[in-house]
């Protein structure tokens, strides 16, 4: 398990929570046939929650993990395996 300062764990599942509210109200939206334009809007978002709270956990995984591999002679594989992370986003 990787080190997580407390106050990044709980801005990260902060994060999380904002992303599962605004989904909510997308699927609450969709129940009730709301204006597709909203639903889009809603949609993006959740997408940005989303984005963020990704942001926020590689730059923790970069803070922690990724530092200490790269000290301890590890560094080409942690690039490997955070770039795989991004490959896979691409396809």
């Amino acid at each position: 398990m990787a080190y997580r300062p407390k106050d990044t764990q709980e801005r990260i599942a902060h994060r999380l929570k904002i992303a599962r509210g605004h989904l909510e109200k997308v699927i609450s939206m969709v129940e009730n046939d709301s204006y597709c334009i909203d639903v889009l809007h809603q949609l993006q978002a959740v997408e940005g929650a989303l984005k963020e709270t990704g942001n926020a956990v590689l730059e923790n995984h970069l803070k922690t993990c990724a530092a200490n591999a790269i000290k301890e002679g590890k560094g080409n594989e942690a690039i490997e395996e955070i770039m795989n992370v991004f490959k896979k986003k691409a396809n």
